[in-house]
């Protein structure tokens, strides 16, 4: 067995213990893809040792774990019918070349610093995305309605703000908060993470004072990452 083949065998074997398989098969499809050499040697060794829970990545699997949550987050967020979808290999080349080209060890002590108010009726139905930037180091608080959001942006400060769109009561939730919070005055990044990417409606966010509006997984990651490292 070559010493490549023994090494993805303990990166798989690691990764089965923190991910499922839909995101292993994106891993496979990353380590393989020969227009992803450059990623994988950015990210470069891939060291292991004996734990009580058995094998263990260090931090350089940090990287390789947001690609794959980043990678199911893909997976099931909502595309229209029309729209023409990538391969799988496609998607994974994009999403490998989305976080080596966000995340530079540089930075990486910024986003241990950073925190991030997500708020969403839902908190479940964004699981990926929020791992994929918990990889990175970002600490996450939730809240599921703009009463509790505005009372937790009194009681402390956070650098970026995601939030959905439509709540219980309110189709325009999103705007509301939004709308709640520059009026008292908060200047702090604020990105809506909903079911629409129309060019209209993220022009009509920004209008409104928001950095960005997106279903995409990706292009959350990439608002979320820089307007952290921007500050």
């Amino acid at each position: 067995m070559t010493e490549q083949a023994t090494k993805l065998i303990e990166v798989i074997a690691a990764l089965v213990q923190a991910l499922s398989w839909p995101l292993i098969v994106l891993f496979i499809l990353i380590y393989f893809g020969n227009p992803l050499k450059k990623f994988l040697s950015d990210i470069g060794e891939f060291t292991f040792k004996a734990g009580a829970s058995g094998l263990e990545a260090t931090a350089k699997r940090q990287q390789i774990e947001a690609a794959a949550l980043l990678g199911a987050a893909s997976a099931k967020s909502t595309e229209s019918p029309s729209e023409q979808k990538p391969s799988d290999v496609e998607k994974a080349r994009e999403i490998a070349d989305v976080v080596s080209r966000s995340v530079q060890p540089q930075r990486i002590r910024r986003l241990a610093e950073a925190s991030v108010l997500w708020v969403d009726d839902i908190p479940a139905n964004n699981i990926y995305e929020r791992r994929a930037l918990e990889t990175l180091g970002l600490r996450f608080t939730t809240s599921t309605s703009t009463e509790d959001a505005l009372e937790k942006l009194r009681l402390k400060k956070y650098d970026v703000i995601i939030s959905d769109m439509a709540r219980p009561s309110d189709r325009q939730a999103g705007y509301t908060l939004l709308k709640a919070i520059r009026d008292l005055g908060y200047t702090t990044p604020y990105v809506i993470y909903s079911s629409s990417n129309l060019p209209e409606h993220k022009a009509e966010a920004r209008r409104r004072g928001a950095i960005g509006s997106t279903n995409n997984p990706q292009e959350l990651f990439e608002l979320v990452l820089s307007a952290i490292q921007s500050d």
